[in-house]
C-alpha cells in the first residue's frame, strides 16, 4: 500500500471520529426525571367547575397556588390555595367586593414577611379588555379584594400588568401604559399608586419601553423588560433599578435579534434576567465584583451567560416562571412545541431540559408555572381542560 494511500485513509477516519464527536456533541442533553408526586388541589367551596391554575410561589415556608373556577357556562371566580408540604392543599377563603373581582382569575402572587398579594382579572366592559384588581391576604390566610378606581390599571393608557413583587420597600407591580414601562407602589398591598411616565423607566424619544417583572433587591427594586429604539423594529433587553419613583436604565448585552426579559431570580449574590432572544430563549446574569452586594446596582457587569431551547413559530414564546434556590436556576418556558421545564447549575450557563409529569400544548387556555423552597419543588400546569400541581421531594430538583 503506497504511502500517499495510507495518509489518505488516515484524514478519512479523523474525519469520520470528527463527525461523530460533533453529532455527539450535538445531541440535546438527557432531561432530568425528578420523582414527581401529583398533588390533591381541591375545588374550593362554591359552585362545581374546572380548576385554572395561573401561578405558584413558595413564601415562609409554605406553598401558593393561584388561579379560578371555571363554570361550564364560562363564568370563573377567583381561586387560591396553601399546602404546608406541596403534596396536599386547601383552599383559601376569597372576598371579592366588585362585579369583576367575583369574576377574576388570579394569574400573579408575590411573597413578603409571610404574606401573599396577588394580582387577578377578568375581560369584560365595552372593549373586552382585562379589568384588573389586586388582593391582599388577611390574617386567616384568606384573600381580600382590594379597592381601585377602574383607571388605576385601565383607562385610556391601559397596556399591560404582569408581575407583583414584595420586598424591604413593600410591594412592587410591573407592567406598561401608553406611556411605557410603569410601575404600582404600595407599602402594605392595601392600595396601590401609579407611578407612570417616570423619568429612565417611561419611553421617550429614542426608546419605546415594557416592564414585565420586578424583583426586590436590598437597597430597592429591580425591573426587568425592553425597549424599541426608535429607528429598529427590534427591541434590546434592559433592566431598570430604582426605589419606586426614580430609576436607573441599565442596559443588558443585545445582538440583532428581538430580545425581550420576561423573568427577574436572584440566586445567592446572583440576579438572572430570564427572556427570548431571537428564536431561542436566553439567559443573563448580574455578576457582581468584589464588595458588591449583588443588587445589579453596585459594581459588576451583566453578561449573557447561556441561550437554550427553540422557541418555533405559531405561538407566543416567553418564559412564564422562574426560580431559584440553593444552587439550581429554573425556568418554565411556553413556545410553538408547548409548555417545557429546565433547569441550570446556579451560574445559569448550562440549561438542560427537565421532564414534566405530563405534556401540555402552547395555545389556549394553557400555563405553567414553578416554585421550589428547601430543595424541593412544585410545578402546575393548565392544558385548559384542567389544571394538576406536581410535587418532587427534597433531592430532586
Amino acid at each position: 500500500m503506497s504511502v500517499r494511500r495510507v495518509i489518505a485513509m488516515f484524514v478519512v477516519a479523523v474525519a469520520l471520529l470528527a463527525g461523530c464527536r460533533a453529532t455527539e456533541d450535538e445531541r440535546p442533553p438527557e432531561p432530568v426525571r425528578p420523582r414527581w408526586e401529583k398533588a390533591d388541589l381541591p375545588v374550593p367551596p362554591g359552585s362545581p367547575g374546572r380548576l385554572i391554575v395561573r401561578d405558584v410561589t413558595a413564601c415562609a415556608g409554605q406553598w401558593y397556588a393561584v388561579g379560578a373556577v371555571g363554570a361550564a357556562d364560562g363564568g370563573t371566580r377567583p381561586a387560591a390555595w396553601r399546602s404546608a408540604d406541596g403534596r396536599g392543599w386547601v383552599p383559601l377563603p376569597s372576598r371579592p367586593i366588585s362585579y369583576y373581582g367575583e369574576r377574576a382569575i388570579l394569574y400573579a402572587v408575590g411573597c413578603h414577611e409571610g404574606r401573599i398579594a396577588v394580582v387577578g382579572a377578568r375581560s369584560g366592559g365595552a372593549h373586552g379588555n382585562p379589568r384588573v384588581r389586586t388582593w391582599r391576604q388577611d390574617a386567616d390566610g384568606g384573600l381580600t379584594e382590594v379597592p381601585a378606581e377602574f383607571e388605576l390599571y385601565g383607562g385610556p393608557d391601559a397596556v399591560s400588568v404582569s408581575r407583583i413583587a414584595g420586598g424591604a420597600g413593600g410591594w412592587l407591580i410591573a407592567g406598561a401604559r401608553t406611556g411605557g414601562a410603569a410601575v404600582w407602589r404600595s407599602p402594605d398591598a392595601a392600595g396601590f399608586a401609579l407611578v407612570d411616565d417616570a423619568p429612565g423607566l417611561a419611553s421617550d424619544s429614542r426608546l419605546t419601553t415594557i416592564a414585565t417583572d420586578a424583583l426586590a433587591v436590598p437597597d430597592g427594586w429591580l425591573v426587568g423588560g425592553a425597549g424599541r429604539p426608535a429607528d429598529r423594529a427590534d427591541r434590546d433587553p434592559f433592566v431598570w433599578s430604582g426605589e419606586g419613583r426614580t430609576w436607573t436604565r441599565l442596559a443588558l448585552p443585545a445582538t440583532n435579534a428581538d430580545e425581550i426579559v420576561q423573568r427577574l431570580v436572584r440566586v445567592g449574590a446572583v440576579v438572572h434576567a430570564l427572556g427570548v432572544r431571537g428564536s431561542g430563549f436566553q439567559a443573563w446574569a448580574f455578576v457582581p465584583g468584589a464588595g458588591s452586594p449583588g443588587t445589579a446596582t453596585g459594581a459588576g457587569e451583566w453578561r449573557a451567560v447561556a441561550g437554550f431551547g427553540a422557541t418555533g413559530t405559531g405561538a407566543v414564546a416567553g418564559v412564564e416562571a422562574a426560580a431559584g434556590g440553593g444552587d439550581v436556576l429554573l425556568a418554565m418556558t411556553v413556545a410553538a412545541d408547548g409548555h417545557r421545564l429546565w433547569r441550570s447549575a446556579a451560574d445559569g450557563a448550562s440549561w438542560v431540559p427537565v421532564a414534566l409529569p405530563v405534556e401540555v400544548s402552547a395555545g389556549g387556555d394553557t400555563s405553567g408555572a414553578v416554585a421550589t423552597q428547601d430543595g424541593r419543588m412544585v410545578v402546575t400546569v393548565d392544558d385548559g381542560v384542567a389544571a394538576k400541581v406536581w410535587f418532587a421531594p427534597s433531592g430532586h430538583v
